[in-house]
């Protein structure tokens, strides 16, 4: 009887996970939070990751839909660079959380309680883009730009990843890699 018991037992332990199917990873699409469309032309600050443009630069960005391409101005109003919408891999956004300036200083002056200025924070918002160099043969990059403000960088994202036709995965685009067929 007790062999019985343990048979049963051990059976109905094991059973569900002898039956247990795996399920496919799921590639469609959350549906996209409307916001509203980033303006054509917005500013922004280069942080650096283009070949060649190590300055950093406050400026403007521009969405060439004719050509395809986002373009970054400097602040003298002259074509810096550009991407192309399909050289672009990954667009997804940065957050960091910085002491400010204020914080900081007044952190260091030797007065009871001046230690918790340290916890004035600022939040500081970047556009990340992967991109696939169009000139150089193998070459990818990643590029930022600090934006003011939590909307702007949503709709822009948004707006970038639709005018890219890239696939949406939380709150970044990818552009999916293509499949070969086997011969």
């Amino acid at each position: 009887m007790k062999r019985k018991l343990f048979l049963f037992g051990m059976i109905a332990c094991i059973a569900p996970a002898l039956l247990a199917q795996p399920r496919p990873v799921e590639r469609t699409t959350l549906p996209a939070t409307m916001h509203n469309p980033a303006p054509p032309t917005f500013e922004a600050k280069y942080e650096g990751g283009m070949y060649g443009y190590s300055q950093k630069e406050t400026g403007t960005l521009k969405f060439d839909d004719e050509n395809g391409r986002l373009i970054f101005f400097g602040k003298d109003q002259k074509e810096k660079f550009f991407v192309p919408y399909r050289s672009m891999l990954i667009i997804s956004p940065q957050t960091q959380s910085v002491s400010t300036t204020t914080g900081t200083v007044i952190s260091v002056i030797p007065l009871p309680g001046a230690g918790l200025a340290s916890l004035m924070r600022e939040k500081r918002r970047y556009l990340v883009i992967s991109f696939d160099d169009p000139d150089v043969d193998g070459a990818k990059g990643v590029m930022s730009f600090k934006l003011d403000n939590k909307e702007l960088l949503d709709a822009v994202i948004q707006t970038l990843g639709e005018k890219a036709r890239m696939m949406q995965r939380g709150d970044a685009y990818y552009r999916p890699k293509s499949v070969k067929a086997e011969s």
